[in-house]
């Protein structure tokens, strides 16, 4: 009788506890429970945003690459800095003499000042890209300039020349996702190859244009044909190397098939563009197209004072570049976050710099503990972020005069971004608004939830090396997704 009366109570006991705990841990528990994560490792954090306190959790506090949901840190550490009406500026001096006949005996300057919306695919049609040029070229030729004795030069060097954050790996350098960022960018730093392909497999593909038209390219192209769907290729080349070589596969049978590769020397690519633009409008330029970099000069060594300014031109508004950031996870943009602040704070507005400057504001704001950020967009994997740190920073953001900016700037489970696919139909559908961060073997999302029972959370989480695939996974975490959007 007495063993039947503990056997009673401890089940009444485990009951009681079942029932009492928090369903959001107890779905967490069962997903992170998963054979699927056997050999995984996984971060988790959710938090009430009314009281900040710990709603459910596992591993909060471990550090992991967590892919594209590092533009979180990136966004926020630039709309707090910056503001959100903040524009970058690039602009344009004359040196030398404007004569009686219209002749600059002189160069024409084009300082950088790292706007990275200058022709960009976001916020301009395809057609329209040089238009920026065109109205560059108006307002020089309206100060009567004919010809130019020297040359168009283009200075980028106040944001340095690292080219890309150390921790990029060699097989993304040369791609369209892996295009580094500089004082001077134009045309998102991408370079549009077309191919048309055969009709056996194995055979080689041909070019058919590639555009912009890069000075100085050197091309070499692996690519076959194949049965193999859609764009298998990979492009490979450092900064600043005028080399590019492609190998992979496209599909047999295609005709101008488009695969997007990085700029290598924006600076020097911006010199040769405002060159030709001038030419086109019938300004002769006697000098051949320059960048600082290659003059071995910088803005430190330059008196910009004693040459003559000419245009000031305003990028896009910071907010609406954080937007395109975070809603279409735009790597660019996000380096580009930590190189503005840079610029801000310091000389030098290079990545390292950004990075410095991400740690110390956030070092006296939230918990940063194991917080190690190596870049802005999460390309890097020496990136470490654990979920406690993202919910941190969500939680500051929360209370920010930013708080519904940055909100907004967030993809929308199953209605928007990168997020339109997931949870479609379903309890977090138009509740759960987070970055996500895809990787091979990597999968996170952070962001906040609108419990249809009244609650705000911001939660992350975090998963490396799953045995399933990334859909599978997303079906899993989604689970998950929805019981936070339903407690």
């Amino acid at each position: 009788m007495k063993i039947v009366s503990i056997v009673l109570l401890t089940l009444y006991i485990a009951l009681n506890f079942a029932f009492g705990q928090n369903p959001i841990q107890i779905v967490s528990d069962k997903f992170c429970n998963d054979p699927v994560f056997k050999h995984a490792s996984i971060s988790f954090n959710v938090i009430d945003l009314e009281t900040g306190k710990t709603v459910a959790s596992h591993n909060p506090n471990i550090t992991l690459p967590s892919a594209s949901t590092a533009k979180l840190f990136s966004t926020a550490t630039a709309l707090e800095i910056l503001g959100p009406n903040f524009q970058p500026e690039t602009r344009i001096y004359l040196d030398g003499q404007l004569d009686t006949l219209g002749v600059l005996n002189g160069n024409i300057w084009i300082r950088g000042g790292g706007d990275p919306t200058l022709g960009s695919k976001y916020f301009t049609k395809q057609e329209n890209k040089r238009t920026f040029l065109d109205e560059w070229v108006k307002e020089i030729k309206s100060l009567g300039v004919k010809s130019v004795t020297g040359s168009i030069i283009a200075d980028a060097s106040e944001f340095g020349y690292e080219g890309v954050p150390d921790g990029w790996n060699w097989s993304d350098l040369g791609n369209y996702y892996g295009a580094g960022t500089s004082g001077l960018t134009i045309f998102d730093n991408l370079i549009n190859f077309r191919f048309n392909t055969s009709s056996v497999t194995g055979e080689p593909v041909d070019v058919n244009s590639i555009e912009p038209e890069i000075p100085h390219l050197e091309f070499y192209n692996y690519i076959t044909s194949s049965t193999r769907r859609g764009d298998n290729v990979y492009f490979y080349g450092g900064p600043y190397s005028p080399i590019r070589y492609a190998q992979g596969t496209l599909p047999i049978n295609r005709t101008d098939f488009l695969v997007k590769a990085s700029i290598s020397d924006p600076e020097l690519l911006f010199a040769y563009e405002l060159e030709k633009k001038l030419e086109e409008h019938n300004i002769s330029v006697d000098g051949k197209y320059k960048s600082a970099r290659m003059m071995h000069i910088s803005s430190s060594q330059i008196n910009y004072d004693s040459r003559k300014l000419i245009i000031t031109h305003k990028g896009q508004k910071l907010i609406d570049i954080i937007n395109i950031t975070n809603m279409k996870s735009i790597n660019l943009f996000a380096e580009h976050m930590l190189t503005l602040v840079a610029a801000s704070q310091s000389k030098i507005g290079s990545s390292s710099n950004g990075v410095a400057v991400l740690d110390s504001y956030w070092n006296k704001k939230i918990n940063t503990s194991g917080l190690h950020m190596n870049d802005g967009s999460g390309l890097s994997r020496s990136n470490a972020v654990s979920a406690s740190n993202y919910t941190s920073l969500l939680h500051y953001m929360h209370k920010s005069k930013h708080a519904e900016l940055y909100k907004k700037s967030l993809p929308v489970a199953g209605i928007s971004g990168t997020l339109r696919n997931v949870c479609k139909g379903q309890s977090a559908q138009n509740r759960l608004f987070a970055k996500s961060g895809t990787m091979s073997r990597i999968k996170s999302y952070s962001g906040y939830v609108d419990s249809s029972t009244g609650k705000k959370y911001a939660f992350a989480l975090i998963v490396n090396n799953q045995s399933c695939s990334s859909s599978v996974l997303k079906q899993k975490m989604a689970v998950l997704f929805n019981k936070m959007a339903t407690n």
